[in-house]
C-alpha cells in the first residue's frame, strides 16, 4: 500500500509539472510568432507604430490568431496546475483564476480581430492599407477589446498578489521581482496607451511599447512556471 501511495504521489507530481509546463511554452510560443511577424511583415504594417494585434488583419494575420488562441490555451493548463502548485504557499485561489481569466482573454482576443486602425488613429499609417478615416467600430473590435482587459489588468493583479504569497513563505527575491513585474507591466501599458493616442510629446512607437510590456509580463508567467517546476521536483 505504501508503495502504491508513493505511485500515486509520483504521477501527481508529474501531471502537475506537466501542467506548470504549459506556463513555459505558452508566452515564449506568442513572444517567439510576434517577433517574427514583426519581422516579416507585409506591407503597411510597422512594428514600432502597430499593435501585435493589428497583425491580424493583413495577409497572414492567421500566423498571429492562431498563436493568440494556442498560447491562450497552454496557459489555461497552467492556471489548473498553479492551483496545487501555489497551495503550499498558502496561494488560494485568487491567482489560479486571474491566470485563468488572462488565458480566456488570450484566446478571445484570437477569435476576435481588433479592428483596423484607423487613418488619423495612428496618423497617416493606417492598417490595413487604404483604411478610410475612422470607420465605425464593429462587434468583433469591440469583443476583442474587452478580452484585452483581463490581459493587461489581471496580470499585474496576478504579480502582486504572488509577491505577497511569496514574501510571507520567505522568498524576498521572488516578491521583489513580481512586484517590479506589476509595476514595470503596468506603466508599460499606460505609456503604450498614451503612444497610440498620438499625443505630442509621445513619439509614434506604441507598437514597441506593447511588444516591451508584454515581454516583460509574459517572461514573469514563464520564470514562475520554471520555479514552480523546480519546487515541485523537490
Amino acid at each position: 500500500m505504501h508503495g502504491e501511495g508513493n505511485a500515486q504521489a509520483r504521477a501527481t507530481a508529474s501531471w502537475e509539472r506537466g501542467l506548470l509546463a504549459c506556463g513555459v511554452i505558452g508566452p515564449a510560443l506568442f513572444v517567439t510568432v510576434f517577433l517574427v511577424t514583426s519581422a516579416v511583415h507585409p506591407a503597411g504594417y510597422d512594428p514600432l507604430r502597430h499593435t501585435v494585434s493589428a497583425f491580424v488583419l493583413g495577409e497572414f494575420g492567421w500566423v498571429q490568431r492562431t498563436s493568440f488562441i494556442a498560447s491562450g490555451g497552454l496557459l489555461l493548463a497552467y492556471a489548473v496546475g498553479l492551483r496545487p502548485a501555489l497551495r503550499r504557499y498558502s496561494g488560494g485561489w485568487w491567482v489560479p483564476v486571474l491566470i485563468g481569466l488572462f488565458a480566456v482573454g488570450m484566446i478571445g482576443s484570437g477569435v476576435f480581430a481588433a479592428d483596423p486602425v484607423a487613418a488619423g488613429v495612428t496618423t497617416a499609417h493606417p492598417y490595413p492599407l487604404g483604411t478610410p478615416v475612422g470607420p465605425d467600430r464593429t462587434l468583433h473590435g469591440v469583443l476583442h477589446d474587452l478580452f484585452g482587459t483581463p490581459v493587461f489588468l489581471g496580470l499585474p493583479v496576478a504579480c502582486c498578489m504572488v509577491a505577497y504569497r511569496l514574501a510571507a513563505a520567505g522568498h524576498k527575491g521572488w516578491a521583489a521581482y513580481s512586484t517590479g513585474t506589476a509595476l514595470a507591466f503596468l506603466t508599460g501599458f499606460v505609456l503604450t496607451a498614451m503612444a497610440l493616442a498620438q499625443p505630442p510629446l509621445i513619439p509614434s512607437i506604441g507598437g514597441l511599447l506593447q511588444r516591451l510590456t508584454i515581454i516583460i509580463g509574459w517572461a514573469w508567467l514563464a520564470a514562475l512556471a520554471a520555479y514552480l517546476i523546480r519546487r515541485t521536483a523537490r
